[in-house]
């Protein structure tokens, strides 16, 4: 007897998204060596934050890993490998934004100048062009296997590219115009996403659904 052709869209969509996931930490791992180094290098406060978002990145795709690798499994199970993942990529959220709100004020304060980091903007436009490709194929797969977690992490991928826009900014300001001061006030816009994005991970949850299929 053939199976039913849902069963073989949901294995399609499940293999798809672990291929996903894996190009996520080879990518995030990349990005993340090559963002701290060239942000230690400068001293640049917004690249370390964009390099340690990178790292976080990297956790949330191996959860997610993890979490598709539980798709088949009873459906308890599965909601509390959801659960988990969601706890995972929330709380790195918040972990990440303290440190990037104390490092960005501390450097406005003392008044430390980062040197330009032409290394860095390239990290950042490649990731610009990147990150909205990968998070439109993580938001498929998320919705045809009812997914809240993986669709976290495709808001996370999102966040990515909008922080290096950011980066991309504040780097190049540097660069051209000499504006310090840029750096860290990047620092300090990414802190907002990073928090809402955190929270919004930890209420999905709490949501109570099964499978992720948040309301």
């Amino acid at each position: 007897m053939a199976t039913p052709s849902i069963p073989l869209d949901r294995d399609a969509a499940l293999r798809r998204g672990r291929r996903l996931e894996y190009v996520t930490v080879a990518w995030n791992s990349l990005e993340a060596l090559a963002a701290l180094f060239a942000g230690i290098l400068a001293g640049s406060i917004a690249l370390i934050g964009f390099g340690l978002d990178s790292v976080i990145e990297t956790v949330s795709g191996a959860a997610l890993l993890w979490r598709l690798h539980h798709s088949n499994d009873a459906a308890a199970r599965r909601a509390r490998a959801e659960k988990l993942a969601l706890r995972i990529v929330g709380v790195s959220f918040l972990m990440l934004s303290l440190y990037v709100l104390v490092d960005s004020a501390y450097t406005l304060v003392e008044r430390e100048r980062p040197h330009s980091s032409f290394f860095g903007i390239a990290i950042a436009i490649l990731s610009v062009i990147a990150m909205p490709l990968l998070a439109r194929a993580k938001r498929k797969v998320a919705a045809a296997i009812s997914s809240g977690a993986l669709h976290a992490d495709s808001r996370q991928t999102d966040l990515c590219a909008y922080l290096s826009a950011i980066l991309l900014l504040g780097l190049a300001l540097n660069a051209l115009f000499g504006f310090w001061w840029a750096d860290p006030v990047a620092g300090l816009i990414m802190v907002p996403i990073i928090v809402r994005e955190g929270v919004l991970a930890l209420r999905g949850h709490e949501c109570g659904c099964h499978d992720g299929a948040c309301q």
